[in-house]
């Protein structure tokens, strides 16, 4: 149980340090004196690099010990808050955001492939909720500490107040880290990961570029198209690579875990919801305070009863999910996802504030309903020897997606901000439209998972209804 509740701190912070920066980015625009389309690098970067990393943690969990691969992240996640609490500029603070993504990109997956190994099938669900109870508390929390940070102290605060945490996380692990399984001692790709990298970065950046520049954007459009093709021609070629290697157990990332039919829908839903919400949660604040007129604190307080509520109803999450299957609560969580984005598309500057929470609030309950059987019925799809690849390639998809929603429904509303002020419009009237057009597109995408969500079953392992809970966390050897 140590090692878990271990894994669970680490992630409470890397998530933490992750929500605190959306709240963020209008202040560090302004403070740093860069556009909206540059300063949602800090959050693009960030997913995109945890994009690179994660297809390597499925070879990595494998490859070393349950404590050095802790050790590792925490030791990566650490010295990147520090370098971005003294970082003079903008450069270095992305070199920052770049380093704490790696310790967080091996952080998520540990925590996954951990918990699938260690607990029984048929409770996975009752656990996935306890963990959802604990990780929301960082959203929860987050984007208002973030407000009232930003508001009092500065944005090095931010990273300041992260940081002791993280130190802490450190050293607990350093002391009580177990390991757990057996680890091998195969080379690792380092073709695998170069394309990697180049595949998802291509495609990322490329989509950063659509409307980036105000005046300039139809001159990025050639860049633009030349950056997405040129990833996906990568990317073809590192599923390729991944193919061969893997006829001999040696692929970077294994894709045998797409031949589970229910594996892919329910990857293919987490995507396309994380490619909404990622990029619904990145253009929001800049809604709320350059449109809605809100400070960075009000921001913040918008977005906490529903991350609040998020996280009591995970442990409620599971205990359905574990008696009635997935269906019941993702055709519902989805719909309310859906429907929460298309309410977000008709606000306008005078729509009252509590309106925006009750929006929000309904938005979480879409997110926390849905999460539980995404992760728990995906992974438990597959072979247990695939479980280090699954988590690798669910989270890796989820992040792309991420990046790639923050990316574009940033870009479109930089390209209305900038055409509207060049015409002589306030920021209030120029990102409203906007603001409106992204996320409409963002609602659009959101009805894909309402109609996968009928076509995700429960696997067969988890079906026995009437098991007793064995908590084997709390027993294993050595915790």
């Amino acid at each position: 149980m140590r090692v878990i509740w271990l894994l669970l701190v680490a992630a409470f912070v890397a998530i933490l340090n992750e929500t605190t920066m959306a709240i963020a980015i209008p202040e560090l625009n302004a403070s740093l004196g860069i556009p909206p389309e540059l300063g949602q690098w800090m959050t693009s970067a960030f997913m995109l690099t945890m994009a690179v990393v994660i297809p390597t943690t499925g070879f990595l969990l494998q490859r070393f010990t349950t404590r050095q691969i802790f050790l590792a992240a925490m030791i990566l996640f650490t010295s990147g808050t520090l370098i971005c609490l003294l970082s003079p500029g903008f450069a270095v603070l992305l070199v920052g955001r770049v380093v704490q993504a790696g310790g967080t990109g091996i952080m998520m997956p540990l925590l996954m492939t951990t918990m699938m190994n260690v607990v029984p099938a048929h409770s996975r669900g009752r656990m996935m909720g306890r963990v959802g109870l604990v990780i929301s508390l960082a959203p929860a929390i987050g984007p208002t500490m973030s407000g009232i940070v930003l508001d009092t102290l500065g944005w090095r605060w931010l990273f300041g107040i992260v940081l002791p945490i993280g130190l802490i996380a450190l050293a607990l692990g350093a002391k009580w880290m177990t390991n757990l399984g057996e680890s091998t001692h195969s080379p690792i790709d380092v073709i695998s990961i170069v394309l990697s990298a180049f595949a998802f970065g291509g495609i990322v950046f490329g989509l950063s570029q659509f409307g980036s520049g105000g005046e300039t954007g139809a001159s990025t459009a050639g860049l633009a198209w030349g950056a997405i093709g040129g990833g996906a021609v990568v990317l073809a070629l590192f599923v390729w690579r991944q193919l061969v290697l893997q006829r001999r157990d040696g692929a970077l990332l294994d894709l045998r875990v797409f031949s589970s039919r229910n594996y892919v829908v329910a990857v293919v839903i987490m995507a396309v919801v994380a490619l909404a919400m990622f990029g619904t949660f990145s253009l929001l604040p800049l809604y709320l305070q350059d449109v809605a007129g809100l400070n960075a604190t009000q921001s913040g307080l918008v977005l906490l009863p529903g991350s609040v509520l998020m996280g009591l109803l995970g442990p409620l999450m599971g205990r359905i999910y574990d008696a009635m299957g997935p269906k019941t609560l993702l055709v519902p969580g989805t719909i309310l996802i859906a429907a929460a984005m298309f309410s977000y598309s008709i606000v306008t500057p005078d729509t009252p504030t509590w309106v925006l929470v009750v929006v929000q609030t309904g938005m979480s309950v879409g997110l926390a309903a849905s999460f539980t059987p995404l992760f728990t019925a995906s992974l438990g799809s597959l072979d247990r020897h695939l479980y280090s690849h699954g988590s690798a390639a669910l989270n890796t998809l989820q992040q792309v997606a991420g990046a790639a929603g923050t990316a574009l429904l940033i870009s479109i509303y930089s390209a209305a901000l900038h055409s509207g002020q060049a015409a002589g419009r306030s920021v209030v009237d120029a990102g409203a439209p906007g603001a409106h057009a992204a996320f409409l597109l963002a609602a659009i995408i959101a009805l894909v998972p309402v109609v996968l969500a009928f076509f995700i079953k429960k696997p067969e392992d988890q079906e026995d209804r009437s098991a007793e809970v064995v908590d084997t966390v709390e027993t294993a050897p050595g915790d």
